[in-house]
């Protein structure tokens, strides 16, 4: 047993010190990025912001209202060849979704079936809650040798050793985060976990010293989280309860005390498990759960929202794109970070 007592932060834990800026107005800001992936050699533009792969928010209409402002989603696991048939548009923005896959033989099956059909997908996302296991990384290889060219998301990981380990596997982007999320019980269930904010930071100097990207995901309660993201280096954003709520995700309606409510939960909760899985395994607990998020109506506002934060971040830090925000960062850490005597 050892302890690490180096400090280790999460978003509420800092805010960005503001600097001298040139920028005259926030719409002067470049949001979009150009990235290149290590292994496909795919090059992609668009603005760095992934709708998760959860249920009510990695939907096809989702993508569809999000791909206008050029941020992808990643589809969940339930996307099988029937469900993306029966949307003809899907074609128009394969650009900006990415496919999903656990690493079961069942899963596997699932993905090749979908990319014999349907080759113009270029991301796929091996996604697992835990990624620290050696058949996870060995199932990473497999897919780069199957699928070379396509542009492999692997996750989920906390550490830089780990990052390392994945995209010396063949991913292109490592997928960073375990506990962090809204919907997510892991560090209540396991005690298991790492602050976001260092952990993005960490996992992103080892993922750019060997040429790839890294995913922040999960942790973001509001659009300042989603910049201090991209300032600890994040190349991509993953967002799941700021996504949930809306039209375009589905999901079951409920009205309550006069205002609507419409279910979100975690993708290993007991809702996810019975709704896709027949269940929870006597050998293992949930580690997600299941809440009621406020409608929110059309989700073409809440992005709005995010996008303009992001943009006024820019200009309190000088940085002229989204590209050098990082480089125009400097966190304080703080005890508070906004006055709530209101809420």
């Amino acid at each position: 047993m050892r302890i690490e007592e180096d400090i280790k932060l999460d978003y509420a834990d800092v805010l960005f010190r503001p600097k001298r800026s040139t920028l005259s107005s926030r719409k002067d800001v470049a949001l979009e990025r150009t990235y290149k992936f290590k292994y496909s050699n795919h090059q992609w533009t668009g603005v760095p912001i992934i709708a998760a792969n959860m249920d009510g928010v990695g939907e096809l209409e989702v993508a569809k209202n999000l791909a206008k402002f050029k941020i992808m989603t990643c589809l969940t696991k339930q996307h099988n060849i029937k469900l993306i048939k029966r949307n003809s548009s899907i074609k128009e923005i394969f650009s900006h979704l990415a496919l999903s896959t656990g690493t079961s033989d069942k899963d596997y099956k699932r993905l090749n079936e979908i990319l014999k059909e349907f080759s113009f997908f270029e991301f796929i996302c091996i996604d697992i809650a835990n990624g620290y296991s050696d058949h996870f990384s060995k199932f990473v290889r497999s897919v780069r040798e199957k699928y070379p060219t396509k542009t492999i998301i692997a996750g989920n990981v906390v550490t830089a050793d780990m990052t390392q380990e994945l995209v010396m596997s063949g991913a292109d982007i490592v997928k960073v985060g375990i506990g962090p999320g809204s919907v997510c019980t892991t560090r209540i269930q396991t005690g298991v976990g790492y602050p976001q904010l260092s952990a993005v930071i960490e996992c992103a100097d080892a993922a750019h010293g060997l040429g790839a990207h890294i995913i922040a995901d999960g942790g973001c309660t509001c659009p300042g989280d989603v910049a201090k993201a991209f300032g600890g280096g994040a190349d991509f954003v993953m967002l799941g309860g700021m996504f949930a709520g809306h039209e375009e995700g589905g999901g079951k309606k409920i009205k309550k005390n006069g205002s609507k409510f419409i279910e979100f939960y975690g993708s290993s909760s007991d809702t996810a498990l019975d709704k896709h899985y027949g269940g929870l395994s006597d050998y293992r607990s949930s580690e997600g759960k299941k809440v009621q998020v406020k409608y929110r109506g059309k989700i073409k506002d809440t992005v709005l929202n995010i996008l303009g934060g992001i943009r006024s971040s820019c200009t309190y830090v000088g940085a002229p794109s989204l590209k050098q925000l990082s480089k125009c960062t400097t966190f304080i850490r703080v005890n508070q970070q906004y006055n709530d005597t209101f809420e």
